[in-house]
């Protein structure tokens, strides 16, 4: 059954290719909002928590601070309407799964930058 699924999902899930990122990144997401017959481009940008699933089922979370409430939005990596993520910096962090960032406010909550 498992080979079935793995064959399905190769053969007839479409893959686009995106720049790396993994948790502590900032990233930004542009995709596409239809309202009506309108079509418009948002973007979301943020701090990736976590990155989970494998293959045609990969998700990642993103959380943002906006005015005083915090915002996660979580995004599968092959959804249709994304049509591309930007990495603004490259976060160090220890975990794969930051959910510790969820209750840090002001300065505790700045993720210093990978070196290159």
């Amino acid at each position: 059954m498992e080979a079935l699924v793995k064959f399905v999902q190769d053969e007839f899930v479409a893959k686009k290719e995106f720049a790396k990122f993994g948790a502590g990144d900032t990233i930004t997401v542009y995709y596409e909002i239809k309202e009506g017959e309108k079509v418009r481009t948002q973007f979301f940008r943020g701090v990736v928590i976590q990155r989970r699933g494998i293959a045609a089922s990969e998700t990642f979370t993103i959380r943002k601070i906006s005015g005083t409430v915090g915002v996660e939005r979580i995004f599968p990596v092959n959804l249709p309407s994304i049509q591309k993520i930007e990495v603004n910096k490259r976060g160090k962090v220890r975990r794969a799964r930051i959910f510790y960032f969820r209750g840090l406010t002001g300065k505790k909550a700045r993720i210093t930058e990978k070196r290159r």
